[in-house]
């Protein structure tokens, strides 16, 4: 009878190492993922105030990408939206959302999204016009830009 109760101890220990060594990994994860998270939040935001300053009469689209930093396919659309805005800066808003981080995920109860990446197109008067889940080639979004006039 001791004997079991060595060994059943024994089998709790490890299995309780094994769960706080698995978690420490995972906390670990979290913790550097949200610091990057936050540093690109913060680069983002600079961007999307010295946008405001132009006249808003010039943007004709608000395009918003609500995704994350650790999705795949939201990363295969980091050099879309890069080139959006690069391309089209001065007629486009390009904004992002991580909505798996605190900061960004008012933004995706606020669109009410049910995957991600999801891409929001909002006209001259903040109206949505146009939803897309998933990844988006380059060549139908700016389709979808054109239909608001934007030059292409």
């Amino acid at each position: 009878m001791i004997r079991f109760k060595i060994y059943f101890l024994g089998a709790i220990m490890l299995a309780a190492i094994l769960i706080v060594g698995r978690y420490s990994d995972v906390l670990a994860q979290t913790t550097t993922s949200k610091t990057d998270s936050s540093n690109a939040a913060v680069k983002k935001t600079a961007k999307t105030a010295a946008k405001k300053t132009e006249t808003k009469s010039d943007i004709l689209v608000t395009f918003v990408e609500l995704g994350s930093v650790n999705c795949i396919p939201c990363k295969m659309m980091q050099p879309i939206m890069d080139e959006v805005e690069k391309k089209y800066g001065k007629q486009v808003n390009v904004v992002f959302h991580d909505v798996w981080t605190s900061e960004g995920k008012p933004f995706g109860a606020k669109y009410g999204i049910r995957s991600i990446p999801t891409q929001i197109f909002l006209d001259k008067d903040g109206t949505e016009y146009y939803r897309h889940e998933g990844f988006f080639p380059k060549e139908e979004l700016v389709k979808i830009l054109a239909m608001k006039g934007v030059k292409l």
